[in-house]
């Protein structure tokens, strides 16, 4: 696969499009990273240069190998050596499953399969919906899903992605990339892990649409945190970076973060959670020793990364930007070749929607 990044911290939008695009030529696909306010100019400016590459775009918070900002341009080009499709699935919010058939068509024409294929996507909002309609869509495929949910924007705007030079809210823009000459692989770092002597807990009540949790072991979810952590109710949601939920799964844990404090001690979360769901509460473990492993692991899948793109959660960039780790983290991710990435309000990854967690997807 061939690919080329583009960067600009000029505010002007014509030329930033053209200083990011200054070395691109002839692209398939574009994945395009910038702020709100900027996004639909930048994205319907880079269709009218380039009418034939495929494109999607994300604003927010994000990163070029170390380079981070949340009023930059970042422009991640394929060039050759790929095969490319982009589509959206809308109407997250009430039936997005309509959309699967554009998913279909993407698969049908990129005819790629789980080594050398990926699903990377960017979405405004309600992330189980999305797992459920892309899961549908891909089938027995195996193609992998890498994703990240988009913030970043004034309380007073409509979240919102684009594809193909046109945006749409409640929506998720996704783009299907086949490697024609190697592989994709896929990595998710979670940073958090049980406590030993600490108990497993049973959701017992849950208002799935708010993503609340009123009880777990039929008991107020906050009071049950309180005593079990040694922290008032009312700091149960100041400990989240330190101490978040996991869902557990067999020997796999999901983080669903903490949000906000309901009435009665209730709780809301990033991640729905489900009654008769097993969580834990976790703790924050050695994150550069874990960072360390996780390069280690991809530079003995692929020695030669050609292109990595990433998801980081806002709660790691809180947590990271806190004790100053956070350039490090970029840093070292670049070590292993082009990094390009954002901050996300929630992380896809394969059949599942995360918190507090890094996906990766690395191109051979």
């Amino acid at each position: 696969m061939q690919s080329k990044v583009g960067y600009s911290m000029n505010r002007d939008v014509r030329a930033a499009v053209e200083e990011a695009t200054g070395g691109i030529t002839d692209p398939i696909g574009l994945i395009i990273m910038t702020d709100h306010d900027r996004l639909q100019d930048i994205s319907a400016l880079l269709k009218k240069k380039y009418p034939n590459a495929q494109s999607i775009g994300v604003s927010g918070t994000n990163y070029y190998n170390a380079q981070s900002s949340d009023h930059n341009l970042i422009v991640t080009a394929f060039t050759g050596e790929a095969v490319v499709h982009a589509g959206v699935v809308r109407n997250l919010s009430t039936c997005p499953a309509v959309d699967v058939v554009n998913i279909k068509e993407s698969m049908s024409i990129v005819n790629g399969n789980r080594d050398n294929t990926i699903l990377i996507e960017y979405c405004t909002n309600d992330e189980e919906r999305l797992t459920t309609t892309i899961n549908m869509a891909l089938g027995d495929s195996g193609i992998h899903v890498v994703g990240g949910t988009e913030l970043g924007y004034a309380a007073t705007a409509t979240a919102a992605v684009t594809v193909n030079g046109q945006l749409y809210p409640d929506a998720c823009a996704y783009m299907l990339i086949k490697n024609t000459n190697g592989r994709v692989k896929v990595y998710s770092e979670n940073i958090y892990g049980p406590m030993e002597g600490h108990p497993t807990h049973i959701v017992t009540k849950v208002d799935l649409a708010k993503k609340a949790v009123y009880e777990i072991d039929h008991k107020p979810i906050a009071e049950v945190y309180s005593q079990e952590m040694g922290v008032p109710v009312d700091k149960v949601i100041d400990n989240t970076l330190e101490h978040p939920f996991g869902r557990l799964v067999e020997d796999k844990v999901f983080i669903a973060s903490q949000k906000d404090p309901l009435p009665k001690g209730g709780l809301t979360f990033y991640k729905r959670l489900n009654v008769n769901d097993s969580v834990s509460i976790l703790k924050l473990n050695d994150f550069d020793a874990i960072n360390k492993a996780t390069r280690e692991k991809i530079l003995g899948d692929i020695p030669n990364p050609k292109l990595l793109i990433s998801v980081n959660c806002i709660y790691r960039y809180l947590l990271f930007t806190g004790n100053g780790y956070y350039n490090t983290l970029l840093s070292n991710m670049a070590t292993l070749g082009p990094s390009v990435g954002n901050i996300g309000g929630g992380e896809q990854f394969d059949n599942q929607h995360v918190n507090q967690t890094m996906v990766v997807a690395v191109f051979e």
